[in-house]
């Protein structure tokens, strides 16, 4: 249950003086002062005749002012002073101390230094780190800079151009091997009509001998040809550059004497052997006649048969070679398309590259980008750990605990608080040094290496039981007192009332943050506290004090003292009942004397 404020007589400056005034007139003794209930606008008094022997007049009866003042209700409860703020500092990582700069009391400010670690393994893991990072970046400047999609595209073009080149050469070849083929068909159509001139030569001297036999001629025929080197098939046709010279000769030896015919060959080159070798004629072979008279045709029917037979020779050379010059083009065609495919294939695989190149660049650059950023994470990381190993103070504020020595290895920083509602700062006994409380001595801060208070402002951490709590809200006024120091009292305001209850010892209660609106150089992190809250409250009002009110069949009284000490009861409407004092709708007005009644 929450503690109720005694009632007190509020009186106003003037009731004071005037009510001292009147028990030294009236006693001539000393008199004494009761503390009062504090309160804006409200002063309580009791005033007290100590001894009155001086006189046999009845004491006068203790009396207090109708005033206006505030008019509340409060609940109370019994908490802890403690910091506006606290923070547990620590390390991020475990190390060995090689500093500490400061100690338990010193007042520190924001972004001092508090302490140091040993910084060597942090640095080296960070110089490693940095290390990889540049071999990194490397890579992606090298990616970024590549040639390969350029070299890809030069590839391109001249597998291009090998392509072109090879297409012209093998036009080039076919052109010249169709260009030999067609002479070489002309060159048979010509020795096939030599041969056919011989053929009907031969057979008109035949003609002639049989019909004019005994008498004849001597004819020498000569068929001459261009030589052109051709297959030894080609040369065993053709043996020289020429034709040869038939002669014939026939003698009659009378009528119906047996007719003879004999032929003699002879290079016309006057007997000189004709020339060996491969070749072809090149051109239509021409042949020159010269008949001698010697007896008529049937001399020149052997010379006949030799032409012919020269001619035959050289149709099967000149289709010899027309064959020859078909087979080359065939093949050279082929041939030819099978080097055009070569370099068709090679203009596809430098495609393919430079398609590889062109759709991998953006991806690889875009891996390599994204393992620099991890890296460079890496790097940060292990940069923000040798920070780490210089502990500065977050705000100003006072060392409240400190546990580490130079030399020493303290662990990495791990312990939470359970804060205050509203608060940035631990409820009082919750902490680690609470969880410490079983061992003889409580270690101050529990495990953590350094707490910092901001002590510029104090609050007081309340708990109040469930039917209290409910009546409470934040912004509401309070009234604090202090066991350590009695003659003080502060106000306050409720920051927040936590949401969630707490249990100890089977009791439920809720916490309230109170924040004081003024501090003093007694107070102490830790110290006892009594927090008041108003939870009903009315400023600027008419009120009397609470022990003076007199209530009977639902009548509300007062003894109000007139003029030459004359008591009168009077009746009037009561309004909101406070702690202290009761509101005063009508019926008395300010300045009323009425008689309280002393509750000591």
């Amino acid at each position: 249950m929450a503690e109720h404020v005694p009632a007190q007589v509020s009186t106003g400056p003037r009731s004071r003086a005037a009510s001292a005034a009147s028990a030294l007139r009236t006693c001539g003794a000393g008199l004494r002062w009761f503390a009062g209930t504090p309160g804006p606008g409200l002063l309580v008094v009791a005033v007290a005749l100590a001894a009155c022997t001086s006189s046999s007049a009845p004491p006068q009866p203790q009396t207090a002012r109708v005033e206006r003042t505030t008019v509340y209700t409060a609940v109370s409860s019994s908490g802890a002073l403690s910091a506006s703020s606290e923070q547990n500092l620590g390390f991020l990582k475990g190390g060995r101390l090689t500093a500490v700069n400061v100690k338990v009391g010193d007042r520190v400010t924001a972004g001092q230094v508090l302490a140091n670690l040993d910084d060597g393994p942090a640095r080296r893991t960070l110089e490693q780190q940095q290390a990889q990072l540049d071999a990194q970046r490397a890579v992606l400047d090298r990616l970024v800079n590549s040639t390969t999609v350029t070299g890809a595209e030069n590839s391109v073009e001249q597998a291009q151009a090998i392509l072109d080149a090879t297409e012209d050469q093998v036009d080039a070849t076919v052109d010249a091997d169709e260009s030999a083929l067609d002479r070489a068909q002309r060159q048979l159509g010509f020795d096939e009509d030599a041969r056919d001139d011989a053929n009907d030569q031969l057979d008109a001297d035949e003609k002639a001998c049989e019909t004019t036999p005994g008498s004849g001629t001597a004819t020498t025929g000569t068929f001459t040809f261009p030589f052109t080197p051709v297959s030894p098939l080609a040369a065993a046709s053709a043996p020289g550059t020429t034709g040869t010279t038939g002669t014939t000769g026939g003698t009659d030896t009378g009528a119906g004497a047996a007719h003879k015919r004999t032929s003699s060959s002879t290079d016309s080159t006057a007997g000189t052997p004709a020339p060996t070798g491969t070749g072809t004629a090149t051109s239509p072979g021409t042949f020159s006649a010269t008949t001698t008279p010697i007896g008529g045709a049937c001399s020149a029917v052997s010379s006949d048969q030799s032409a012919v037979t020269a001619a035959d020779r050289q149709v099967e050379a000149s289709r010899t070679a027309r064959d020859a010059a078909r087979q080359k083009r065939d093949v050279d065609a082929a041939a030819g398309q099978v080097s055009i495919e070569n370099a068709r294939q090679g203009v596809v695989n430098a495609q393919n590259n430079l398609d590889s190149a062109a759709t991998d660049r953006p991806s690889t650059i875009a891996q390599q980008q994204a393992l620099v950023a991890a890296q460079d994470a890496v790097v940060r990381q292990a940069q923000q750990d040798v920070d780490e190993t210089v502990l500065r103070a977050p705000v100003d504020g006072t060392v409240a605990a400190l546990n580490g020595a130079v030399g020493e290895y303290v662990a990495a920083s791990s312990g939470t608080s359970a804060l205050a509602p509203g608060s940035s700062a631990a409820i009082p006994g919750t902490g680690a040094s609470a969880a410490a409380e079983g061992s003889e001595v409580a270690r101050p801060g529990g495990t953590q290496f350094l707490v910092l208070d901001g002590v510029e402002t104090f609050q007081v951490v309340v708990p109040f039981a469930e039917a209290d709590a409910s009546r409470i809200s934040s912004g509401q006024n309070v009234d604090v007192t202090f066991d350590a120091v009695p003659d003080l009292t502060r106000r306050g305001t409720v920051l927040r009332v936590g949401p969630a209850a707490s249990a100890s010892s089977g009791v439920i209660s809720y916490y309230v943050t109170v924040l004081l609106n003024e501090t003093d150089p007694r107070l102490r992190n830790g110290q006892t506290a009594l927090a008041a809250i108003r939870t009903e409250e009315l400023r600027d009002v008419l009120a009397v004090p609470n022990s003076a009110v007199r209530r009977s069949g639902g009548q509300t009284t007062v003894m109000v003292v007139g003029p030459g000490g004359v008591r009168r009861t009077v009746p009037f409407q009561a309004g909101e009942v406070g702690d202290t004092m009761t509101q005063v709708v009508s019926g008395l007005s300010e300045g009323d004397q009425v008689v309280v009644t002393d509750q000591r």
